[in-house]
Formats: C-alpha cells, structure tokens, sequence
C-alpha cells in the first residue's frame, strides 16, 4: 500500500489536488483524533491507512513533492470514504471534499488502468448510469430471471461451483429486483391527506428505485400524511454520488445539472432523498459547479433545499400514528455513515422511530460504526468490508432486537446479505417503511 511501492506514474493533465483550494488541503493539524475513528486504521495500525496518513499523501501531490502512483491510487481506494473523522476533526478538516479530489487525481493519472478495470468503469459509470432507462433495462432483465426461477435453478444446480471463489461471493450478493419500479408506484403528484402545506419534490434515485422502490413508496406516503404535496417525476437520473465518489468528477457535474433542470429548487419547499449516500452528496452540488456561471447559483438554492427525509420531518413535525394495532417490536439502529458523519443527522431517525407506537428503539453499540458497504466497497474491499459486516453483526446480536432500521440503501442490502449468511432472524428495514405500516394501520 505504500505510495512509493510501484514506480509508475504518469502526471495528470488537470491536477485536482494542486488546483484545490490549498486551505483545504492544508488545514489538518495531524493531531491524531480521528485515528480511533478510523475502521481501516484500527484493523490495520498503519499510519498510510488513516485521515492523516491520507492526507499526508494528498498535500505531497498538492506540493509537487510526489507524483500520483499506484500505491497513491490503492490508498485512496482502501479507504472507505465513511467520514467518521470528519466527525472526530476538532479542525473542521473537510475530508469529503479532498477524499473526492484524490480519488479524481488517481484516475485521472490513469495509473490504475488496466483493459478490464476500464471495461467496468466504461459500462457502469460512462453508461449505465448515466442513463436510467439504461439502468432500468438492466432490472428488468434481472427481474424476469428472479421471477422465473432462473437464479434458483442456477444456484441448485451447481455449476456456479465452477466459477472463481469472488464471483460465486458477487453473485450471491446479488439483490432482488421489485416487482415494481418507483414510476409504477408513485404518480407525477401525490396530493396531501391532510391540508395542504408544503410542496416537494421526490428523488426516487437509481440502485434504490430498482431494489427499494418500496421505500420510495413508503416515503411518498409519509410526507403525503404529514401534509405535503409530492412531485415524483417518473424519468429521473442518477444523481451522481456514485461518480463523484468513484472520481469520475466531469460526469457528475453532468449528473448534478441534469437533476437541476429537472426540478429547478424555486419550485419546491423542499427536495427529500431518502439514501444517505445520495443525500450526503446532493447537498454540495454548489461546490461541484463552483465554476459553472450557469448553475452555480441555482446550485446554492438546490443545496438548501435539499432534505434527508428524516431531516425535513422533524422539521415540519411528525404527525402522530394512531396507536390501536400497533404491535410490539424491538428495534435497534444503525447510523449510515453518510447520514451521521456527512449530513450530521443523528437524533431525526430516532425521533421518527420514536412515534411509532409500542416501537422499543434499543441502542446499537458503535451505531456510527461502518458496516462496510461503504458505496461500491464491499465489491473492491471484500476482505475488509466482511469484517466490519461481522462487527456490525455481532453489535446486532447483543441487542437482541427483531428488527434492523437504517437509512442507505447500501446499508440494507450489506445488512440483508450478512443476517442471510449466518441465519440471524432479522428484518432490515428503512425507519420510513416502520412509519409508513404504523399509518396503515392508524383508521
């Protein structure tokens, strides 16, 4: 892993750490408090694998005292962008930002390339998601194997036996796709149940529309009960988190104007995400177009008003479930990473758990914890992501909880997957699906 282990290196033509502001890059004091914060360095205990060894590395390239090089690029991607130390930095450090910017200067030094790493970006960052319909054809696809019974005669049959040990992992990682899509649940406008006072706009998002529309569902209906108007536009694009963390930098300036267009933020008294990824990402689409005269200051509106759902109801306020039916269940959550560490939203999840009657919320050890989904993570980092999914696990088991609530769509399936695996009765569910059932049942 060391940034000197691999001699090659080939300068990039446009250097997004040397042409970073260099206040950011310099503003860790290297004091060490987000070492114990930090999951790859408390496995590992080498300083190339914390905020502060990162950082260190970053501000070298920034100083034209090293060269991107493979080792650079690997460190880069061994850490799993959690943001727990930007929680633990007394120095305000914005790590996102530089861990976003050196992930951009890795690939754009081209030192990890190689024809099959290329082959994946190409198809799934330059065209899959860039295009949903695109996206969506790959789901239907993939449900109609699922739903015909494909996939588990595959599995009994054996011959996935014959496949590399990764890809027999990958392939039992693959989710289930919906019966329905988002556009198939939810209508252009969705009016209020109740008086109306508030209109927003609903992003349905990408991997979450195919494998969670459920949960958009859900989180239409509740804002619907809580006395707002929902614009759910069917066609929507991905909003580019994905390419912004995987340092594809140009692409999610595309993406980000895209979502601009299509709900320009004047219109709406709020734009709700319900995937913490996404959400973490959304709300700095101003700095993505910092130099952009045509959308940067459309941008700054668009960051104010775009709102975790948890967020913009305990804002407006909970509109209470009527208790009768309500049934008894033992919940603990987990803090998705980029809710806690990057939207600092910690106490709205719980709040909204908390109105749901006869709902006993039992506290998680290391909630803020990563599970090791971390985006793309457990695909590249499998040996690390498993072992924060077993910790993860294992807090759960103390907790004695039935039911599992978090809010990232990642996080669900890491979750989902790893309960599977070791044959824990749980059920993994968004806080907005418990709300959502307690109103179904209210008269």
């Amino acid at each position: 892993m060391s940034a000197c282990a691999h001699p090659e290196t080939r300068t990039p033509v446009h250097s997004h750490l040397k042409d970073l502001d260099y206040s950011v890059v310099q503003q860790c004091m290297h004091c060490g408090l987000c070492l114990p914060t930090c999951p790859t360095y408390d496995a590992t205990k080498l300083e190339r694998n914390s905020p502060r060894g990162r950082i260190a590395l970053m501000r070298a390239i920034a100083d034209g005292r090293l060269e991107p090089t493979r080792g650079f690029a690997d460190e880069m991607y061994f850490c799993l962008g959690c943001l727990a130390c930007m929680t633990a930095c007394p120095a305000g450090v914005n790590y996102a930002e530089l861990f976003e910017h050196a992930r951009a200067e890795a690939e754009a030094s081209g030192v990890l390339k190689s024809p099959q790493r290329s082959l994946i970006r190409g198809f799934t960052l330059n065209w899959l998601f860039m295009d949903l319909h695109r996206l969506r054809l790959v789901g239907y696809g993939l449900r109609l194997y699922q739903q015909l019974g494909l996939q588990t005669l595959v599995r009994r049959s054996g011959i996935l036996k014959l496949l590399p040990n990764r890809l027999q992992e990958l392939e039992a990682m693959t989710p289930p796709v919906q019966p329905e899509f988002s556009a198939e649940l939810i209508n252009l406008i969705t009016p209020s149940l109740g008086p109306k006072k508030y209109r927003v706009a609903m992003l349905t998002g990408c991997a979450q529309d195919l494998i969670f529309s459920d949960v958009n569902r859900d989180t239409v209906e509740v804002l619907a009960r809580n006395h707002c108007e929902v614009v759910t536009p069917p066609e929507q694009s991905c909003c580019g988190s994905l390419h912004a963390h995987n340092g594809e930098w140009e692409l999610a300036q595309q993406l980000a104007r895209k979502q601009l267009d299509q709900f320009p933020p004047h219109e709406f008294d709020a734009i709700i995400t319900n995937a913490a990824g996404c959400g973490s990402h959304l709300k700095h689409y101003a700095k993505l177009l910092a130099d952009d005269p045509v959308y940067h200051e459309r941008a700054e509106l668009w960051d104010r008003k775009v709102k975790d759902i948890h967020e913009w109801l305990a804002e407006i306020g909970i509109a209470p479930p009527d208790a009768a039916g309500a049934p008894e269940q033992t919940v603990t959550y987990h803090e998705a990473c980029h809710l806690c560490h990057g939207q600092k939203i910690t106490a709205q999840p719980r709040q909204v758990l908390r109105a749901i009657p006869k709902l006993r919320l039992v506290e998680l050890s290391e909630s803020t914890w990563c599970c090791g989904s971390a985006g793309i993570y457990n695909l590249i980092q499998p040996e690390m992501a498993n072992d924060l999914l077993d910790r993860k696990l294992g807090h759960i088991r103390k907790t004695q909880a039935t039911v599992v609530a978090t809010g990232n769509p990642g996080c669900l399936l890491q979750i989902i997957n790893g309960a599977r695996q070791q044959n824990l009765p749980l059920r993994v569910v968004h806080p907005i699906t418990l709300l959502a059932e307690a109103y179904r049942r209210s008269p």
